[in-house]
């Protein structure tokens, strides 16, 4: 399988550069401007040359000194005026550069907040994050840095060219003679440069995802005394990485010292050609003066081949990620007419739902069972039964293949995503905290929640007993992936959130005590025993003994429900949930003996 970092495309591709150029349309009057100035600036500069040979013509070689003076004044207006003209050019392109990357970056991340969650399932978070960065900053480079600025190297040099016809046609065409060499040898070049460029950008990717997953397992790898050995595989990647750099540094090798022999040699013909003339007195000096110096503006849009090529490569292969990514539709979407909830009560009916996260892989078989409003059922079954599933099509965050899931008797797929999650609270086994401060991670930047409401929301799940011994309280900051804080105390922060955003009637827990202290798990049992009174409550958790106070317990294996029931209705069984909660108590009492 090759991964898309490693898929180039064309060079150039028009289908991609017209995408790339509808994102200039809103900023069109400046690009226009741009445009301006830099045919103003080739115009501008053509005139150097031309004033030196006025020079040598009219005032140094007849020796008429008074002639020179206004030809030295306005060749110094003339580079006054280029150089204003070029800062103009190149300040107006970096701005409508960085309004181009900040329209797309705003383009990326919404369109990324719509996908549904099977997509993040298929990609990596650094892919996604380098679609954001690198690949947004290798079009504004073609932006600010290639189109326009090719577009002027063209006209400057069709410009040269011109005058130099009309100076003299003959050393035009001795100085240009060189060029169906040059263009062969550019050829050649893009061909080498293309196969380079290829292998830098996979090497690169092997690199930066041996990084990523290294650093993210270091525990791991010390731990197991894996440091030489992840020393040596890096260091393999390096010097295949390295060797990559190697072959397109010996490119250029190649084809800059050719341009600059087969400039050379234009000059040469020149010299050979224009000597004899000025000697003939069938060309003036200032003529021949003037076509080296046209030569050498003449020969500088090739010289910056390489450097536009590597923009335009790099900018295709990263527009056509981008777009890859723009064209990717949601799995899940909303009806086109979609129902309203009205005042939902809770009530949740599973008919017969079958779902798969992979066709040949199915998760829930069947599976059918009714929670009235206002009660609360635990799932519980081993692992890989199903149970976490049954949350994530609860909330659709994906769809089932077959049957329906209703609240309050409306399938859930006739509903607007939105309007379904906003009755839903949810609370993970791994909580999620973002970085900024304690009441910024409770309310999530919702403006109608209050500090009232976010200090209440704590002091209802027991919160309020960490954060007030914290000197700047609800202001305290929370370190990225909330680092500095335990994991209890993580865990009750995301209780804290959903019940400020307090849920019309519908709590979903997935195992959200499996991971904190005794200590910490009884602060939370408390607050979910006065949580749950009225809400229709769903609580998945591997531990039986944090659900025996539940109105009924469902248990799930593989992928079917197999028992329902109290948990004195399912112990009298002496069937599956029987022999989990044994084990459990098994397990449980093991530990106790090891730790006395």
């Amino acid at each position: 399988m090759i991964h898309e970092d490693e898929v180039l495309g064309k060079a150039y591709d028009s289908r991609l550069m017209r995408r790339v150029i509808t994102y200039l349309r809103p900023y069109k009057g400046q690009v226009t401007i741009a445009l301006l100035l830099i045919l103003a600036t080739g115009a501008v500069e053509l005139a150097g040359p031309y004033l030196t040979k006025l020079a040598i013509d009219t005032a140094i070689v007849p020796h008429k000194p008074d002639a020179l003076l206004p030809i030295i004044g306005v060749f110094i207006a003339t580079l006054v005026l280029g150089f204003v003209l070029r800062f103009a050019h190149n300040y107006l392109m970096q701005v409508i550069g960085q309004n181009i990357m900040y329209d797309m970056r705003v383009q990326i991340f919404s369109h990324l907040q719509n996908q549904s969650l099977s997509y993040f399932d298929r990609n990596p978070v650094g892919r996604l994050i380098s679609r954001l960065t690198n690949d947004v900053d290798a079009l504004n480079e073609l932006v600010s840095s290639g189109l326009v600025t090719i577009a002027g190297d063209l006209v400057a040099l069709v410009g040269v060219v011109i005058v130099m016809f009309i100076l003299d046609w003959r050393l035009a065409l001795i100085g240009l003679a060189v060029l169906p060499v040059i263009g062969f040898a550019t050829w050649w070049f893009q061909g080498m440069m293309r196969t380079s460029y290829r292998q830098q950008r996979v090497r690169l990717a092997k690199v930066n995802a041996f990084l990523q997953e290294n650093i993210s397992g270091m525990l791991v790898v010390q731990l197991f005394n894996r440091e030489r050995r992840q020393y040596k595989e890096f260091d393999t990647l390096n010097e295949d990485y390295y060797d990559a750099n190697i072959d397109a540094l010996r490119v250029f090798c190649y084809f800059f010292p050719v341009v600059s022999f087969l400039g050379t040699l234009a000059l040469a013909l020149i010299i050979w050609y224009g000597s004899g003339g000025v000697l003939e007195g069938t060309i003036t000096l200032g003529v021949l003066v003037a076509f080296f110096q046209y030569m050498d503006r003449a020969f500088q849009p090739i010289r910056d081949l390489a450097e536009k090529y590597n923009i335009m490569q790099a900018a295709m292969a990263a527009s056509e990620r981008v777009f890859m990514l723009l064209d990717e539709q949601p799995t899940i979407s909303d009806p086109p007419q979609p129902k309203r909830l009205g005042q939902v009560v809770g009530d949740i009916e599973f008919r017969d739902v079958h779902f798969a996260y992979n066709p040949d892989e199915p998760v829930l078989k069947g599976v059918s069972f009714h929670i009235p409003a206002g009660t609360s059922v635990a799932i519980v079954g081993a692992t890989g039964a199903g149970k976490t599933s049954i949350i994530s099509i609860l909330s659709r965050f994906y769809d089932v293949q077959q049957g329906q899931i209703l609240i309050d008797g409306t399938d859930v797929r006739d509903v607007a995503q939105a309007q379904l999650r906003r009755h839903i609270g949810v609370v993970l086994q791994d909580p999620v905290l973002f970085s900024g401060t304690i009441s910024r991670n409770i309310r999530l930047l919702d403006e109608d929640i209050t500090d009232e409401q976010v200090k209440q929301a704590a002091e209802f799940v027991n919160a309020s007993l960490f954060i007030d011994r914290f000197p700047d309280g609800y202001d305290h900051e929370v370190k990225e992936r909330g680092s500095n804080l335990s994991v209890g105390q993580r865990q009750l922060l995301t209780f804290a959130r959903a019940i400020a955003f307090n849920p019309a009637v519908l709590l979903v827990m997935d195992e959200a005590t499996s991971s904190v202290d005794t200590e910490t798990e009884a602060l939370i049992q408390d607050a979910l025993l006065k949580l749950m009174r009225g809400r229709t409550s769903i609580i998945i958790a591997h531990r039986i003994s944090t659900i025996r106070h539940v109105d009924r317990i469902i248990v799930l294996h593989k992928g079917r429900v197999v028992e329902e029931g109290t948990h004195e209705e399912l112990m009298a069984r002496n069937d599956y949930y029987y022999r989990l909660y044994q084990l459990q108590y098994q397990e449980q009492e093991g530990q106790e003996i090891t730790a006395a």
